[in-house]
């Protein structure tokens, strides 16, 4: 996409909603806004072509899978997911650009435990198409996992897998193009507000706004006339390589959230392809939370490529559970989430100019689109 600076400056006749934050919430609400009839400026950095030697911003998105179920713990994850499901065909084709594979996704944990009567509570009161499986029954389906016994797991076959959130952003980023919108390929750095809107510092120039959404992740706070009370810890994942025969065995493999007897939650992606043309298995579990208090410590995780002990407890995890799994090679990397108080997402009017939208705590990808929307209507809708 290429940089367009042409709508710097105060919207007259319409109104004029810049949108900060070029990730999947933020290029979500600008395709809203958009599609509304609004006069929108998105304003959000390239994805880094060398992140240690990046300076700038960094986005949670720069990978090429992402889990998306309907099935949660909660019903309000569970509901805006479905909201988000329910569009990917509307952006695919309003983009020309694919993001979703329906891989089918997997929530498995002890029988009887408190994580399985969540999610049975949430299947039976959404009314969510899933198979439900256990003991042999769950072997045989699933021959490449090992569970533990007593596991129960529940199955969506249609609707879930993996979306791609690198390409998810591109295609809300187009969308949003073609709707009208304007992408300013910028770093936000301050808001200030006045009678007729705010005006927005950049590391381009200025842009002035009738209202103004703030959708930056983890460094919403940085741009924020007034900070909000979240906290982003550092994540580490683990890539599996695996050769085209393991592809081919795995082809069936959906997308897997767990929970482990002993308390251990990891997820688990199926074999997806990357840019450098090697195809991984995913995995993230984190042994604790470890916090990442201002921008400087937040750009510094994004540099690296984790933590080597919680890698090791990865691998560890993966032998367990996929023994057979021919493995060329693993390697680490760092990645991000942002929790509330409450562990829902933070949407909300700051002023009569400045409304924010974030905070995913680690669900917010698959339901981007929804979470997106309901921060336009805070501005705009």
């Amino acid at each position: 996409m290429p940089e367009n600076a042409g709508t710097f400056g105060r919207g007259i006749d319409l109104t004029h909603i810049a949108v900060i934050g070029r990730g999947m919430i933020g290029s979500a609400a600008a395709r809203h806004l958009a599609n509304a009839g609004h006069q929108v400026t998105l304003v959000g950095p390239s994805e880094p072509a060398d992140k240690a030697s990046h300076t700038g911003v960094f986005g949670s998105h720069y990978d090429e899978g992402r889990i998306t179920r309907v099935l949660d713990q909660t019903m309000f994850w569970s509901d805006i997911t479905r909201a988000s499901i329910a569009r990917y065909a509307e952006i695919e084709a309003q983009s020309d650009i694919a993001f979703f594979t329906e891989s089918g996704a997997m929530m498995l944990g002890p029988e009887g435990s408190a994580f399985i009567q969540d999610v049975s509570h949430v299947q039976k009161t959404g009314d969510i198409v899933c198979d439900h499986y256990t003991g042999t029954a769950l072997e045989q389906a699933f021959p490449f996992f090992r569970f533990e016994k007593g596991a129960q797991a529940f199955y969506e076959p249609t609707a879930a897998g993996y979306i791609n959130p690198r390409e998810l952003v591109r295609a809300q980023s187009v969308a949003a193009q073609s709707a009208g919108a304007v992408w300013v390929d910028a770093t936000a750095l301050a808001i200030a507000e006045d009678k007729r809107g705010a005006v927005i510092t950049t590391d381009k120039g200025e842009v002035a706004a009738d209202q103004v959404l703030v959708a930056a992740g983890g460094f919403t706070n940085m741009v924020l006339p007034q900070p909000l009370p979240v906290q982003s810890y550092a994540r580490t994942i683990t890539f599996f390589e695996v050769n085209p025969e393991e592809v081919a065995r795995l082809s069936d493999m959906p997308s897997l959230v767990m929970c482990f007897a002993d308390g251990r939650d990891p997820y688990l992606l199926p074999p997806i392809r990357y840019p450098n043309g090697k195809t991984y298995l995913k995995l993230g579990y984190e042994l604790a939370d470890v916090p990442l208090e201002n921008v400087a410590e937040l750009k510094a995780w994004f540099k690296g490529t984790g933590t080597a002990k919680v890698g090791e407890h990865q691998k560890a995890i993966m032998k367990e559970l996929m023994p057979d799994l021919r493995i060329e090679a693993t390697h680490t990397e760092a990645c991000m989430t942002t929790y509330t108080a409450d562990n829902m997402p933070l949407i909300a009017r700051q002023s009569d100019s400045v409304a924010v939208a974030f905070a995913g705590c680690g669900r917010g990808a698959k339901c981007s689109d929804e979470l997106g929307r309901m921060g336009a209507a805070l501005v705009g809708l």
